[in-house]
């Protein structure tokens, strides 16, 4: 059977590490970078905790040994299912069964404003990019003309209270904290501002009330200025518009309020669902399909339990990822084609950190919530078993360790004295380049 797997995030990599050297299987994995990212710590790139080595790890490393596995590199342009094969930038490829699991990518609603000129964070390099913008900003404050210019330069503005927002306000709230007052004595940093913008009534609006509460207190006691029931209307680069007219003033916005399917063009679109995913049955093939599955941030799967689909979150791209192998053996088998077995997604609970020793943890069974420092080793530990290889997972863990002890990192770097490129041309520029030339500057 060939199998074709586009997308080396958490749904596809744990599908072809499940296939990985079993009878039967010819596997090509493709995707435009040559590397999986662990996308729940990019927040600790973009504020120099974490190198972006260290929760990036080869894909053609994974596959060693592998004897059925194969990499590529490369975009896919279109699925062309009545042909049974995929365009991509190496040419067309020809498929028994195709997996989607190209995950999501930043949705900016469409608005062109906002889309030029905030920062969104949903890969590596918009990580690094994020983190050199910051860097070079509080360079620009020591230069700055009059107050104005310095007040711009000093307001951060998050948008979206979901994790990703919770966690990447902490962690800015920590640095201002801790770090850029030795870093930068001539600034005056009680003059720093961090605003959270949540358009819900609350953040971590997907977890508990408790979780809610916490999050935004634990937020205040860190000095971030959250305000739910917010929304943004307009950015130009400096100015905030807000949709009740109030407007902020500040030379960096982080969009971290939404998340779109990466969608391939030869989908139809009446199988395209809200969000952008693309509708699957409850074994993940698209529907109206014979051999084409969607699985992970890009599967829009109705169930009862989840009427609008299940949450785009890593646990649902590997469930998915473990059934759909199970089932694809027993479809290669033939005699076990009769027994496919449909999705049922365990929900083991949700957690979000927000600083040091503060931490959020959502358990279904019995609806138990926690906080604190409790909440924060059982985020810590959960992390460092998701992060692939060991080496990764050592540096990560040393990483945390020496920040918890000296309150500092030693990341903060520019490779150079120019300033950084405009965002929009310097992401379009990214697919080119490889991860080591971005992380050189």
């Amino acid at each position: 059977m060939k199998v074709v797997i586009v997308g080396g995030g958490f749904g596809g990599l744990r599908l072809a590490r499940k296939l990985n050297n079993k009878p039967g299987f010819e596997v090509t994995l493709l995707d435009r970078f040559n590397y999986h990212q662990f996308q729940p710590l990019f927040y600790q790139v973009a504020t120099a905790g974490l190198d972006a080595s260290n929760i990036s790890f080869p894909l053609r490393k994974v596959f060693h040994n592998s004897k059925n596995v194969r990499i590529r590199l490369g975009e896919l342009k279109e699925v062309v299912a009545d042909q049974h094969l995929i365009r991509t930038s190496l040419g067309d490829m020809e498929y028994d069964v195709l997996v989607l699991a190209t995950g999501a990518g930043t949705n900016f609603f469409g608005n062109k404003a906002l889309e030029e000129h905030a920062f969104p964070m949903k890969s590596t390099t918009e990580a690094l990019q994020l983190r050199h913008t910051l860097i070079q900003h509080f360079e620009d404050a020591l230069q700055a003309r009059d107050s104005a210019e310095m007040e711009k330069l000093l307001t951060l503005v998050v948008v979206g209270g979901g994790p990703t927002g919770v966690e990447l306000s902490g962690a800015l709230a920590e640095m201002k904290r801790y770090v850029l007052p030795k870093d930068f004595p001539e600034i005056d940093f009680s003059k720093m501002k961090i605003y959270l913008l949540e358009g819900s009534p609350r953040t971590l609006a997907a977890m508990s009330e408790d979780s809610s509460a916490d999050s935004a207190k634990y937020l205040s006691k860190l000095g971030v200025t959250v305000m739910t029931g917010t929304t943004v209307q307009d950015y130009d680069g400096e100015t905030v518009v807000l949709k009740d007219g109030r407007t902020i003033e500040s030379k960096l916005v982080i969009w971290a309020a939404g998340i779109k399917g990466n969608m391939p063009a030869g989908i139809k679109p009446e199988l395209i669902a809200r969000g952008h995913r693309i509708k699957v049955d409850q074994t993940n093939k698209v529907l109206g399909t014979s051999n084409v599955y969607a699985i992970g941030d890009l599967a829009y799967m109705e169930t009862e339990k989840y009427p609008n689909g299940h949450p785009q979150v890593a646990p649902v791209a590997m469930q998915q990822a473990d059934l759909l192998a199970a089932n694809l053996k027993r479809i290669e088998s033939r005699s076990g084609a009769k027994h496919i077995q449909t999705f049922s997604y365990f929900d083991k609970g949700s957690m979000a950190t927000v600083g040091r020793n503060l931490a959020v943890v959502d358990l279904p069974k019995n609806k138990m919530h926690f906080g604190g420092f409790f909440a924060w080793m059982i985020w810590m530990g959960l992390h460092l078993m998701l992060i692939l290889g060991v080496k990764n997972r050592l540096f990560v863990f040393m990483n945390w360790l020496y920040n918890y002890f000296t309150y500092d990192q030693s990341l903060r770097l520019l490779f150079n004295n120019t300033k950084p490129p405009k965002r929009t041309a310097y992401v379009k520029a990214l697919p080119e380049r490889r991860l080591e030339e971005v992380s050189a500057g």
